[in-house]
């Protein structure tokens, strides 16, 4: 009796005390990942990336100057679990938002943060070519500011040229923005609201989409039309009627009017579209 239960004890006592095997965590951020986890995804598929640029600017009195971080984070997430095998990486704050000498766009407002046009393209750069070292094969820009367009496409075409010989493409996706800007007012124009209240910025449009994504950004107290008919300081377009509902049905019309423009952009390289995950 007692030979024949010694081994299973020992057995007992080695399973207890050898490493557990975790698993994956179920997300798609690059940082919430460990090194060893993200070569294991790379090497079985997942070698699109998405790199989200966002902006630390004023949005009038009624929106948190993360405006587009915080959108651009809810929806690079969105977009990429559509896609399968793909990750996010860290949000890009620091975009071109005017200048300081003297102050010029939205750094008249307390609060907002720019770059430089070289040094955002730099960033951009340099964060793409960190990505393609480590295996991936389709760097992806996704940028929820106006301004960060042009740099983008800037980078996509310049690191293209250098990789024509290798595996990594860079892909600047304008459908986002096209997507979150002109798509978007056709979507509330059917529903009723006019040009001048959808405005271009700090509108009923940004509004709606932040009452969906994140209401704590929200100021309600200060959604009524500002007082003499001039409008809120630093805002175009009127936000009284911006709704959860509304803003809703513009995330889902942007991810995936982005999810089909990204399997197109990196069908058109030869590459495979990326599989939905389970």
């Amino acid at each position: 009796m007692t030979r024949s239960i010694v081994p299973l004890v020992l057995v007992a006592l080695v399973v207890a005390t050898s490493p557990a095997r975790a698993a994956t965590p179920d997300t798609v951020w690059l940082d919430r990942l460990t090194w060893t986890e993200v070569r294991e995804l790379v090497r079985t598929g997942t070698t699109t990336v998405i790199v989200p640029t966002g902006g630390t600017e004023q949005n009038g009195p009624h929106l948190a100057l993360g405006k587009h971080n915080v959108r651009v984070q809810v929806l690079a997430e969105a977009i990429a679990r559509a896609l399968g095998h793909t990750l996010v990486s860290p949000v890009l704050a620091y975009v071109p938002e005017g200048g300081v000498a003297p102050p010029t766009g939205h750094m008249r407002y307390p609060g907002t943060l720019t770059l430089p046009e070289p040094y955002f393209e730099a960033v951009l750069e340099f964060a793409a070519r960190s990505l393609a070292l480590h295996g991936f094969r389709d760097i992806v820009f996704l940028g929820d500011s106006g301004d960060n367009q042009a740099g983008q496409r800037a980078v996509a075409r310049r690191l293209n040229r250098a990789w024509a010989a290798a595996a990594a493409r860079a892909h600047a996706i304008d459908a986002y923005y096209r997507a979150s800007t002109d798509g978007a007012r056709r979507i509330l124009r059917t529903r009723g609201y006019r040009d001048a209240e959808i405005g271009a910025h700090a509108g009923a449009l940004d509004t709606s989409l932040m009452l969906a994504i994140d209401p704590s950004l929200v100021r309600r107290d200060r959604l009524q039309p500002a007082a003499g008919g001039t409008g809120w300081p630093g805002a175009d377009g009127d936000p009284s009627r911006a709704t959860a509902e509304v803003g809703q049905a513009v995330v889902q019309f942007i991810v995936a009017e982005t999810v089909d423009a990204i399997r197109q952009s990196i069908a058109q390289r030869g590459a495979p579209p990326a599989r939905p995950q389970s």
